[in-house]
């Protein structure tokens, strides 16, 4: 369709990239209409996370131009066609970072249409930036696909596109579960020998199991991706946070079985119940979490649960001596000793951990102690756009409006609203700060240092959140 550039804005002084529409191209008037709204469509999501930014749109010998951002670190494509095999950390890192794009676009009611692993760039850190929206469909905007038209790439396109039906956000969730697909196997779910045999199998071939290909991949992945590839676009994840999500439940639950820790310490006879929450909310509503119940036996015969369970016996927060030694007893005849040894190393713990070790001690009512876990967690997991970035937010104010402050709280409420969506615990957490930290009078004035806000209030406060 047209050429890329790598030039050089000679007034700010920095390199950009210029799409250019071939020439052939720009006498056929459809062909420039559709580029114009590519760069409408792009314009629309500038400033988005994780979207390309377009600095300009113009015409050169009556060739229309779009200046863009220029990126150089290739793009998703070249590295599964350089590496053997992507780590499913980094596949799961690019797919929240394409999710957080996509389901923007979504909600400015724009369909990219082409999810695919060469419109995934790459900048210099080795973030996903979304490209090319060049057969995207815009709310507001006149489409320009005739009924019938098949648009997209084959390897990913979605079986009503395939159809030639119209592409829906669903179809750009099912581009990115393929997407998903061949990032944790190395290759795409319904590979043919022609375009026409790998679009013909996405209408009617059933999904392949990912966990065949790769044995190492653990349980669930098969469901969540089955999901993410169902024929029915209504049978699909309602978002791509969601799906990644979905994708990161089940690579936490293998850990989850594999990561050992010491039996807890109990009383003899006594039966024991820990309960571990992975997705962290405070009591009392909010977004929904998984809980693992393990009783004295299973945990002996599992062997296994994430370290945040160590919190119990080590002090692990890094507010306080993680290197305070532990005594044991052991009785001998005649007479009894105490014998000290050196404490287990303390691995420090990421973000996701320090979030599930605060939200443990927000349900024991530990606010203190909760917070600098929380404010760590979400100093970790700041811009990400993970949903674990959502709870570590929302669990954070949480913890500061429970310990009596204002400061931050609106701000955190809007960050992690901004990653999950809305939610009844995040709308009721705000209006309690509306009754206590706003002042009805003499002008609704504000006090302990927040600006007075209503509904999406942008509060100020600590820089931690």
């Amino acid at each position: 369709m047209g050429e890329v550039y790598r030039a050089t804005d000679s007034v700010l002084e920095r390199k950009v990239a210029v799409k250019l529409l071939a020439e052939r191209h720009a006498r056929e008037d459809e062909v420039r209409a559709r580029f114009r709204r590519e760069a409408l469509a792009a314009a629309r999501l500038s400033g988005t996370p994780h979207v390309i930014t377009v600095f300009d749109v113009g015409e050169h010998e009556k060739q229309p131009f779009i200046v863009m951002e220029y990126l150089d670190g290739g793009s998703v494509h070249d590295r599964l066609r350089d590496d053997e095999r992507i780590s499913p950390g980094q596949a799961l890192e690019w797919l929240a970072q394409a999710g957080i794009a996509l389901d923007r676009a979504h909600a400015e009611g724009v369909v990219h249409r082409d999810v695919k692993p060469a419109n995934l760039l790459l900048d210099r850190d080795g973030n996903v930036v979304v490209t090319d929206f060049g057969i995207a469909s815009t709310s507001g905007v006149d489409t320009l696909t005739l009924p019938g038209t098949v648009l997209g790439t084959a390897g990913y396109l979605s079986p009503e596109q395939a159809r030639g039906e119209p592409a829906t956000a669903a179809s750009d969730r099912y581009g990115l579960g393929v997407v998903a697909f061949e990032l944790l196997t190395g290759r795409r779910p319904f590979e043919g020998d022609t375009a026409a045999t790998e679009a013909f199998a996405h209408v009617n071939a059933p999904v392949p199991s990912a966990e065949t290909i790769h044995p190492e991949l653990p349980d669930g992945v098969d469901d969540v991706l089955e999901r993410a590839l169902a024929k029915d676009p209504d049978d699909r994840p309602g978002t791509c946070a969601e799906l990644v999500a979905e994708l990161r439940s089940a690579f936490r639950g293998a850990a989850a079985k594999t990561r050992i820790a010491p039996p807890p310490v109990v009383a003899s006879g006594a039966p024991t119940t820990r309960r571990l929450h992975t997705a962290g909310r405070p009591p009392g509503g909010g977004p929904s979490h998984r809980a693992l119940v393990i009783g004295a036996a299973g945990f002996l015969a599992a062997g296994a649960i994430l370290a945040a369970t160590l919190g119990a016996a080590l002090d692990t927060d890094g507010t306080e001596r993680a290197a305070r030694e532990s005594s044991r007893t052991t009785t001998t005849q005649p007479e009894t000793q105490t014998e000290t040894v050196a404490p287990p190393t303390t691995v420090a713990a990421d973000p996701n951990e320090l979030n599930d070790r605060g939200f443990a001690r927000m349900e024991a009512g530990d606010y203190a102690r909760a917070r600098p876990l929380l404010e760590r967690a979400v100093r970790g997991l700041r811009g990400t756009g993970e949903l674990y970035e959502a709870y570590a937010s929302y669990n954070l104010a949480f913890t500061r409006f429970a310990l009596g402050e204002c400061n931050g709280v609106l701000a955190l409420l809007d960050r992690s609203e901004a990653v999950q969506g809305r939610r009844g615990a995040i709308d009721e957490l705000r209006r309690e700060w509306e009754d206590r930290c706003v002042v009805e009078e003499d002008g609704d004035a504000p006090r302990n240092g927040e600006r007075q806000g209503k509904g999406r209030g942008k509060g100020g406060g600590d820089r931690d959140d």
